[in-house]
């Protein structure tokens, strides 16, 4: 039983303002991180140097600076120079802000004397269950679930925007979330959706009744280990390092594949590092949902194919929706997942077999492509300097206003036709 007594209109609407303040602070994120390519500087980019007009240099007054309303009071405009300044800064907070809500009204149950099973994150084998006993009060649990997730929706929030933006996911905005993941996992080893590890004891048995006596070990264990419950610390560790290498090991797979096959790289490297930064968090188990659930998401980008030829389209944005569809609908979603993560030791051939398949199909894909006489692989783009390059090279060296090309002396040349053209401060600037 939950007994967190404040009401739901105080807690909610204090959630929106600090979710807008945060929102702020990821605007600063989402426009710093990509301007370095290094890791630390990128970061140290964040808080120096403090905010300014990109036109004046004017810092803005600190009365301008509170989230949403401070774009309204200066109506879009710098409080200096008049220099618009984009609607999608107050957008993202807004947005930020009413995730902090959302998130919040989904995992943690607010009203008095409510009960743990109506969380978004509860479910027969999620810490606090009857198999897997939390060591906490059931309001403490949630809420340390809550802030841990919601760093989660924050990383990717910022990886989704640059992604979109410049079609890149800085290290900045994946390995900081990926270390707090590890970290608050480890120390408080309660936040996990579900154990690392657990099977159903009749399909061992079936399986032990059709395959030979020595393979007898491989398919029997326990339903849930001891060590998980005894050792919740160790257990949270384990959890985000099998979540990070599921999570990751499959992209950078696909991205070999598709290398292999195709040519041209799948998947960016940066979803790899990102999916890796996810598993840290919801576990190998919710990973393989993410994987299942993303390609459905990104169908919006075949509408772009369609009506804007854009062949290029960043998966990170997709990959953070799955992820927030998984965490959020999870007490749906597990009843169905945990029937294949019972599975046990039948999940290593099956995932065997499901990468076969794809690295098959994909060759059959390429053969019907070259049956239809579709090109294969991507046109290969050469850089060479043409003669159409060298001649504009030659034009733009040294131009005069008045001969083309080649330029006079300046002893000789009369100064003022260019004073009755007004260039003369461009000549003196450009010829000297």
């Amino acid at each position: 039983m939950i007994l967190f007594d404040y009401p739901s209109w105080i807690i909610l609407p204090w959630l929106f303002a600090v979710g807008c303040v945060v929102g702020s602070f990821l605007n600063v994120c989402v426009h710093r991180l990509p301007l370095e390519d290094r890791f630390w500087p990128s970061l140290l980019g964040i808080v120096h140097p403090p905010s300014r007009c990109p036109k004046c240099f004017n810092r803005i007054p600190g009365r301008f600076n509170l989230p949403i309303i401070g774009w309204l009071l200066l109506r879009g405009r710098c409080y200096h120079c008049q220099l618009p300044i984009s609607a999608r800064y107050p957008i993202i907070e807004f947005l930020n802000g009413a995730l902090f809500v959302g998130v919040y009204w989904m995992i943690v149950p607010i009203e008095f004397a409510s009960s743990l099973s109506e969380s978004c994150l509860q479910t027969n084998l999620a810490p606090g269950s009857r198999l897997f006993p939390s060591p906490v009060a059931a309001d403490a649990l949630v809420h340390w679930r809550y802030l841990f997730h919601l760093a989660l929706f924050e990383a990717l929030f910022v990886a989704s925007l640059i992604d979109i933006d410049l079609k890149i996911i800085p290290d900045g905005c994946t390995l900081p979330a990926m270390f707090f993941g590890f970290a608050l996992s480890t120390a408080l080893g309660f936040v996990q959706l579900a154990p690392v590890w657990f099977q159903v004891k009749t399909i061992s048995f079936e399986l032990s009744a059709v395959t030979p006596d020595w393979m007898a070990p491989f398919w029997d264990g326990p339903p849930i280990p001891n060590w998980i419950t005894a050792h919740p610390h160790l257990h949270g560790f384990i959890y985000s390092l099998a979540g990070a290498i599921i999570g990751g090991g499959v992209i950078w797979a696909l991205r070999l594949i598709g290398f292999w096959v195709l040519k041209q790289e799948a998947m960016g490297f940066g979803d790899v590092v990102l999916m890796t930064m996810i598993g840290s968090f919801i576990g190998w188990q919710a990973c393989l949902v993410v994987f299942f659930l993303a390609p459905f998401m990104s169908v919006i980008a075949v509408f772009g194919w369609i009506f804007f030829g854009k062949r290029e389209t960043p998966y990170g944005p997709y990959l953070a929706t799955a992820t927030a569809v998984t965490v959020l609908g999870w007490k749906e979603i597990w009843p169905y997942a945990e029937r294949v993560c019972a599975l046990g030791p039948m999940l290593i051939p099956m995932a065997v077999v499901i990468v076969t398949g794809l690295y098959v199909l994909l060759q059959i894909v390429q053969v019907i492509k070259y049956l239809l006489g579709i090109p294969l692989y991507p046109d290969e783009w050469v850089e060479e300097w043409t003669s159409a390059d060298q001649l504009a090279h030659f034009a733009g060296e040294q131009v005069d206003p008045h001969q083309g090309q080649w330029r006079p002396n300046p002893q000789t040349r009369w100064q003022g036709e260019s004073s009755g053209r007004g260039q003369t401060h461009f000549d003196n600037w450009r010829h000297g």
